[in-house]
């Protein structure tokens, strides 16, 4: 079985409350630590790669973006998928080859460009080249910023949710969805759910979040964020 093969095998026939948890690293030593922690798999987080590389979120070139995930990917012998943001302006071939030359089986793809919605359809439109360019050799994950950077209603989003995954995207990812309006969308995604969990203890557990739906559990660049936090606070303490 290929590491693509293993990587959509682990979302498949989950149990509820059960979700896949993929914790993000940003580097190869975060990315080691966490498998060892035990993690089957990553999704590596563009904001946390982003300050890794001195880089504001948003603002990491291409070739950059392709060379940290290169690294995290030959470092760790687990499925690793990338948050590739906006596909950075390729064309769906050569984002599907530099995704695999880079050796991600997943990729993390947003549907807004500059904090505006893109047009759903010719999104759609995109992911559907993608996932002819790749076949079964990547794991589309589908980001709908709805609630990030739209209206925030979950029927909006169910119907960009249902043009993904027609397009041939495996999973979709409303970020940032309210837990109150999750069994909603739940009830109206078909497919694979992945949802936003956050490490400050405001929110859900990734279990509380299988309980509601989700499939999986990523957090975005919260590791990265909560590790700097860390060595903030040593670095202080070794202050005269």
């Amino acid at each position: 079985m290929s590491r693509a093969e293993a990587f959509r095998a682990l979302h498949l026939r989950r149990a509820q409350g059960d979700p896949l948890v993929l914790p993000g690293p940003w580097d190869a030593a975060s990315a080691r630590v966490l498998v060892a922690a035990g993690f089957p798999a990553l999704a590596t987080p563009s904001a946390g790669v982003a300050a890794s590389l001195g880089y504001e979120d948003g603002a990491t070139p291409a070739d950059e973006m392709f060379a940290a995930v290169a690294r995290i990917a030959r470092a760790v012998d687990v499925p690793v998928s990338a948050d590739v943001e906006g596909g950075y302006g390729l064309a769906p071939k050569e984002l599907v080859e530099r995704l695999l030359e880079a050796g991600a089986v997943g990729c993390n793809l947003e549907d807004s460009d500059g904090g505006v919605l893109r047009d759903a359809h010719a999104h759609a439109a995109f992911l559907a080249e993608v996932r002819a360019a790749a076949g079964a050799g990547l794991f589309v994950n589908a980001r709908i910023d709805v609630f990030a950077h739209g209206d925030g209603d979950p029927e909006r989003a169910i119907e960009r949710a249902a043009l993904y995954r027609s397009a041939g995207a495996d999973c979709v990812y409303p970020i940032l969805a309210p837990t109150a309006v999750v069994p909603l969308l739940r009830s109206g995604i078909a497919g694979p759910l992945n949802l936003l969990g956050r490490l400050d203890g405001d929110g859900p557990s990734p279990a509380a979040l299988g309980e509601l739906g989700a499939t999986r559990v990523t957090f975005g660049p919260g590791l990265q964020r909560r590790a700097s936090a860390a060595l903030r606070e040593t670095a202080a303490g070794l202050l005269p």
